[in-house]
């Protein structure tokens, strides 16, 4: 960990830097296969609606001994179809069996009763039976669309006045990036959408917005005074940013992760709590994506629409031209001068303004200024 730690602050203060807006066509092309999959696995397969969608008979059995695999074997043996959900629940009367027939299967509930008394040999009053109608599960998905709407308006009208519409746009992209990477891995791999998955889906918008705001945050401070310098372009200080905050997000998304794994793999897997697993499920999926999509999508974007200003435009001249005349006098041996190429014009004579790094003003490593005079670094007052 302390090696971690150590990578944590060399990446903070600019020692190291990994290039992550100078690939953004490389996180472009994986985002692309990525959602590619995903919109083809939806308009394919389609998403695996649960009973509260399209309706049905949820038959729970109170059997002693009785196990999850002899209970889909015999929800095969009355449907014919081996997508029926079987979960294992425990309530007062101790352990107990669901099973879920979707009204598309057209199996009466006389039908059903009679099949599991007969293969299980027990009696009606081991079995019983709810019933769920199609028209609450579309009632639910059509709240959910509304807020889904007034969550990104919203979103996108804060995000605009806090920081800009570029930022907004930004975020808003990675946002519909993480949902449909959701959606898509729940159409591929032919999870059941539930309820429960509706609430995943939801919660996953707040978390990712979460990690792209403190990233975006450490941006606006790290180009407060870019203009000013010929050091950097806004794509080299977008960088430096990102990776003055990177261990931050990483840390961030594998503690929210933690007990989210926890949920999925001992409350779903080993439990068979039924609703922890369906929305643990959406939000181990949507929090992978919203940590990927925070680095390697919303920052790059960001410094792609910036630099199609005319004042970044211009920057990134004049710091070419610097770094030109620096390589310049490097090779004809001369010193390289700290003072701007261009005469000094519109630089800061604050070194800190000159290199912003990090996740905010302040940050970094700052180097001194080389042309001080020997009485200005007296001290005032007489020495003792």
């Amino acid at each position: 960990m302390s090696r971690f730690g150590n990578i944590g602050h060399r990446l903070f203060t600019g020692e190291v830097s990994i290039d992550f807006v100078g690939r953004r066509k490389l996180w472009v092309a994986i985002s692309g296969v990525i959602l590619l999959a995903a919109v083809v696995g939806l308009g394919v397969r389609g998403l695996n609606l649960g009973i509260e969608f399209k309706g049905g008979e949820i038959y729970t059995i109170s059997k002693p001994g009785l196990t999850i695999s002899q209970a889909q074997t015999l929800a095969h043996d009355i449907t014919g179809d081996s997508n029926s959900v079987v979960q294992s629940a425990t309530s007062s009367a101790g352990q107990q069996i669901t099973i879920q027939i979707n009204a598309s299967e057209n199996v009466s509930v006389a039908k059903a009763t009679s099949e599991i008394t007969s293969q299980l040999g027990i009696s009606h009053t081991q079995i019983s039976t709810q019933s769920i109608g199609a028209s609450w599960g579309k009632d639910i998905s059509k709240k959910a669309l509304y807020g889904l709407i007034a969550f990104m308006v919203l979103v996108t009208l804060y995000l605009a006045v806090a920081f800009e519409w570029r930022l907004a746009v930004a975020a808003l992209v990675a946002l519909i990036h993480d949902l449909v990477i959701t959606i898509g891995v729940y159409a591929l791999m032919g999870f059941t959408v539930t309820s429960g998955t509706v609430i995943g889906f939801l919660t996953v918008l707040g978390y990712s917005l979460y990690d792209t705001v403190v990233v975006f945050d450490g941006l606006k401070d790290a180009t407060k005074k870019l203009t000013t310098q010929t050091k950097l372009t806004y794509s080299d200080a977008a960088n430096r940013s990102l990776n003055g905050t990177l261990v931050r997000s990483i840390n961030t998304t594998i503690l929210a992760l933690l007990p989210v794994a926890a949920l999925l793999f001992i409350g779903g897997g080993l439990l068979g709590a039924g609703t922890l697993n369906d929305i643990s499920l959406a939000l181990f999926v949507g929090l992978s994506a919203g940590a990927y999509s925070s680095i390697c999508v919303a920052t790059p974007l960001v410094a792609w629409l910036k630099e199609k200003q005319p004042e970044y435009q211009a920057l990134a001249k004049r710091v070419a031209q610097r770094r030109a005349s620096d390589a310049k006098a490097e090779a004809e041996g001369r010193a390289v001068s700290s003072d701007d190429p261009d005469g000094g014009a519109g630089d800061s004579d604050d070194p800190q303004d000159n290199v912003p790094v990090g996740s905010g003003s302040g940050s970094g490593v700052r180097r001194q200024p080389t042309n001080r005079s020997r009485s200005d670094r007296r001290t005032s007052g007489k020495r003792k």
